[in-house]
């Protein structure tokens, strides 16, 4: 992908759309127990893009969670409609998202690059041989 493209996704009923202008940043997969919960998967696969080059159409809810294990509180947002994830806006760091690669209408080119918070993840989770994991945030 180009810095010229733009990806494009949204929610499962089709209330909320957005466009995102570039390639994202990295592409990571997270295990810690909020991302889990937030995703109701074994793990979040987000895509890290700048906050200024995502576009949102429709209504977004947001709960910010607390209790995450690197001590920062996150906004989660998700479609108000269907409550589909769509992004997470960390308050250290609000410039940055995470997107939820789930919600790209062609997610398949965004495998995972490195693994986080892996001290949490499930113990049948594989993590393929080669890529970076961190037991705790990359700059934790």
């Amino acid at each position: 992908m180009t810095d010229q493209q733009i990806l494009s996704g949204g929610c499962n009923c089709g209330a909320v759309r957005y466009a995102l202008a570039g390639a994202p940043l990295a592409v990571i997969a997270c295990h810690c127990t909020s991302c889990r919960r937030q995703s109701g998967a074994a793990f979040s696969v987000n895509l890290i893009v700048r906050a200024d080059a995502m576009s949102v159409e429709g209504e977004l809810a947001s709960y910010m969670d607390p209790d995450t294990e690197s001590g920062a509180p996150i906004q989660r947002q998700f479609c108000a409609a269907c409550g589909s994830p769509i992004r997470s806006v960390p308050t250290a760091a609000p410039k940055m998202i995470a997107l939820k690669a789930g919600s790209l209408d062609a997610p398949e080119a965004f495998a995972p690059a490195m693994h986080i918070w892996t001290r949490s993840a499930l113990p049948w989770v594989t993590i393929p041989d080669g890529l970076p994991r961190f037991e705790k945030g990359p700059a934790a």
